[in-house]
């Protein structure tokens, strides 16, 4: 077994252009693998911050094409993340929820994806991102022959890694249904120490923190809300940003991007977080209970995993905004207990997640 500082490693991942979910994943990855090279797609360094905004990053002919939103490049990707040269390394580790599981290595190099999810918008939830009163040239796009042929290619490119990590048991069942791959849950990094320390005073309004884009259902929380008299503070950017806020009620506050520190600060005041998309997997609302926040959720993906009826949260069942006003005034009966209510996610600490991939990886070296 190699000591990972005698091998040369290559951290690949679709695109670097916000502070995500997949991107605290790359961050620790960077601290497992601290003098690895880091190769994506498109990297806006302006839209990153602590070890990502600060190291050396190696991007494809995407990053050079006009217009700021790399989307709609999306036939290309397969093409761009093939043609990335990594004949120098030893190992790779892809963290991919679009092409990066698809990046070529060289013959005896090993390959280990981080899985958070097969392509969503061309296997199950083609609809949920664009549904049919959201189609514009983008839903033309993927639509038709060019899904078709992401499907090939997705599939086809799946044998290309050598082992499957997978960010949950929702995604390890997508990977053996759209790969016929088998695969290990490694659920992805709490920083549990950092959230556990918000001092939670509750404030008289709920919390959406969540990019903007359709398949997340803000705007299902925007409409249940303005059925509600109650405040609904919404955090984030995106696409669907004009449009929400165009027909959202005046109980209802958007905030655009916010930092770390008032993520933290909205966690401590909020009633619960609206949680109201399927998600692979889901870093927010473990966020939000670490912080004594406790969760409204669809019941369905990753949260299934995450949210405890009655211990942190509670769940609605169907996407529909009378289902989750109910949902919300039966939280409003609910008492949570703060330090059960932290406890119940304290097992996805990343300092469970940094040993158990270092454990993986060191497993399957040669």
């Amino acid at each position: 077994m190699k000591d990972f500082a005698e091998v040369r490693v290559a951290l690949v991942h679709d695109w670097l252009t916000g502070l995500r979910g997949g991107e605290r994943v790359l961050s620790d990855l960077l601290e497992l693998f601290p003098d690895a090279d880091i190769y994506t797609l498109v990297y806006k360094r302006d839209k990153l911050g602590g070890m990502l905004a600060k190291r050396r990053v190696f991007t494809s002919f995407i990053q050079r094409l006009p217009g700021r939103d790399h989307r709609y490049y999306l036939p290309l990707f397969p093409r761009a993340i093939e043609a990335f040269d990594l004949s120098a390394y030893d190992l790779v580790v892809s963290s991919s929820h679009c092409v990066a599981k698809g990046v070529k290595r060289r013959h005896g190099a090993m390959h280990v994806c981080y899985c958070h999810t097969p392509m969503r918008y061309v296997w199950d939830m083609y609809e949920e991102y664009f549904r049919p009163r959201q189609r514009g040239a983008f839903m033309r796009m993927v639509g038709g022959s060019l899904r078709k042929y992401l499907r090939g290619w997705d599939r086809r490119t799946a044998v290309r890694p050598d082992y499957y990590i997978a960010n949950s048991q929702n995604v390890k069942e997508r990977i053996s249904k759209y790969y016929q791959r088998e695969s290990t849950v490694i659920y992805p990094p709490l920083d549990f120490a950092y959230w556990r320390k918000v001092k939670r005073h509750v404030g008289d309004y709920y919390l959406v923190l969540s990019a903007l884009v359709p398949y997340k259902r803000v705007d299902l929380a925007v409409e249940a809300f303005a059925g509600l008299d109650r405040k609904l503070v919404v955090a984030g950017e995106g696409p669907e940003s004009k449009k929400l806020r165009a027909s959202a009620a005046e109980n209802i506050e958007f905030l655009g991007r916010v930092s770390d520190e008032k993520r933290a600060e909205l966690f401590a005041g909020a009633r619960a977080l609206i949680f109201p998309g399927e998600e692979d997997f889901g870093l927010t609302p473990l966020e939000a209970v670490a912080s004594g926040c406790p969760v409204v959720a669809y019941a369905a993906g990753g949260a299934l995993e995450s949210v405890r009826e009655g211990i942190n949260g509670t769940f609605f069942e169907r996407q529909d905004a009378a289902e989750l006003r109910r949902a919300v005034r039966r939280l409003e009966k609910m008492s949570f207990h703060t330090v059960r209510m932290r406890g119940s996610v304290a097992r996805f600490d990343r300092n469970r997640f940094m040993m158990e991939m270092k454990g993986f990886i060191k497993g399957v070296l040669p």
